[in-house]
């Protein structure tokens, strides 16, 4: 077993005189939660530990060399005998550093289950998500998984961790406190309550009791010993509480299973779009966080997912492409770029241009028609059925369209055409546009509103 970060010594003062003291080394901690914040470098640790106390006033020392606690956000509760303990108060000795005493006055003696809360930094999560679809990609196998990453300077041994999804706004960096020569060489001091009011993460009954209080109501999931994660709403916030309990050594990543679940129905489609990108094709994948799409009990957190194909019944699998996305919230359609493709084509062609309806007025022409016919070729080398959206903009709203009406009208200046292609297959859509110029603007269709 690696070191522990926090050495803390019991100090029982039986007289002025120091050549009389006690040292007792407490124990390990029994347990620990870790709450894990992705949005700002900040961890709320809570340790519960056995003290052993004596009648009368003892002195608690607690160092935090080499690890990135924030010493001025250090609180300790007793779990029993609260109405016997008055822990006074919390000092850092002057020019010494990595150091605090806690002055206790006890009117017990024994054994005392105690609670330490701090914040820390160097602790970190992020998800990730693995997505496998069926072989005709109208379904897919969703895995969702968290890394937690420690770098904090301390071994954390089976921990409770929970990851909080949310924002949070810091005066101060937790890792810049961690690091000052002194402590208290800073007006204020970061509250461990205030972060718990600020998050939901503790009952009303443990904020609004002091800290020898007896009666206090910890927000505790259970503690089980499977490896799944449970998820729980928490105002504007959200947390996730991984069963079991894990050990994090300081330096290492830890990867754990988020969620697993099958046959989610996908859509796939192809969108084609020359002044968004280019000549290319580019592949979307698409679902809703709902429970018609097996999904819908928690928000999903952001996070890269790669996105396999099965390709035959052993289980192969190939490559289709990666997305980042953003939090996805409970009823919310999630569209996913996964990039580039060479297997379905798109290839439009100018068959046909010219000008007429010229407009003249005081020997200048003053307004025109400009007449093209395009020709687009699409065409699907896979084998399977896919969906097609090909966005034509015409840079002005003032314009016309014959020939074919197989298109809906997108917005004031850009018409869609959706195809549903057969696997191995070829469509051609043709059409001619008309645009309106100068003064034959008002010979065009009239358009107010948009789709």
């Amino acid at each position: 077993m690696k070191r522990i970060f926090i050495l803390l010594i019991l100090i029982t003062v039986t007289s002025i005189s120091f050549a009389k003291v006690d040292l007792v080394t407490l124990p390990d901690r029994d347990t620990v939660q870790l709450t894990i914040y992705n949005s700002a470098d900040m961890t709320l640790a809570r340790e519960k530990r056995s003290l052993t106390l004596k009648e009368g006033k003892n002195e608690l020392q607690f160092s935090w060399e080499n690890t990135l606690i924030d010493p001025t956000s250090l609180e300790m509760l007793p779990k029993a005998h609260a109405g016997e303990i008055d822990i006074a108060n919390l000092t850092f000795p002057p020019r010494v550093k990595n150091l605090g005493l806690w002055n206790v006055n006890s009117e017990v003696s024994g054994s005392v289950p105690i609670e330490i809360s701090y914040l820390t930094s160097g602790l970190s999560w992020r998800a990730f998500y693995m997505g496998t679809l069926t072989e005709n990609e109208e379904k897919m196998r969703l895995q969702g998984y968290v890394r937690v990453t420690n770098n904090s300077g301390e071994d954390y041994e089976n921990s409770q961790v929970r990851l909080i999804v949310g924002k949070v706004h810091m005066l101060d960096e937790i890792a810049a406190l961690a690091q000052r020569q002194y402590p208290y060489n800073r007006p204020g001091r970061t509250n461990v309550r205030q972060v718990l009011r600020a998050t939901g993460l503790a009952s009303q009954s443990y904020l609004d009791e002091s800290s020898a209080s007896s009666t206090v109501d910890f927000y505790e999931p259970p503690w089980g010993v499977s490896s799944g994660i449970i998820k729980e709403g928490l105002s504007e916030y959200f947390l996730y509480t991984i069963d079991g309990e894990q050990t994090i050594e300081n330096g290492w990543s830890k990867r754990m299973i988020s969620f697993d679940t099958e046959d989610i129905p996908v859509i796939n489609l192809y969108k084609y779009e020359q002044e968004r990108y280019g000549n290319s094709v580019i592949r979307f994948l698409s679902f809703t966080n709902d429970e018609e799409h097996e999904l819908g009990e928690t928000p999903i957190p952001g996070g890269l997912l790669k996105v396999y194909r099965n390709v035959d019944d052993d289980g192969h699998l190939s490559y289709s492409g990666q997305s980042d996305f953003k939090y996805i919230p409970v009823n919310e359609e999630v569209e996913l770029n996964l990039g580039s493709v060479s297997n379905v084509v798109v290839e439009p062609k100018i068959m046909d241009f010219k000008t007429e309806n010229y407009k003249i007025e005081d020997n200048r022409i003053t307004g025109w028609d400009e007449v093209r016919r395009f020709e687009i070729e699409v065409r699907n080398t896979r084998d399977i059925p896919v969906k097609v959206e090909i966005k034509r903009n015409f840079q002005t709203q003032f314009w016309q369209v014959t020939g074919n009406d197989d298109y809906e009208d997108y917005n004031l200046d850009t018409i869609k055409f959706t195809l549903q292609m057969s696997p191995v297959s070829k469509q051609t859509i043709i059409y001619t546009l008309r645009t309106f110029h100068g003064t034959r603007e008002d010979n065009a269709p009239k358009r107010s509103t948009t789709k």
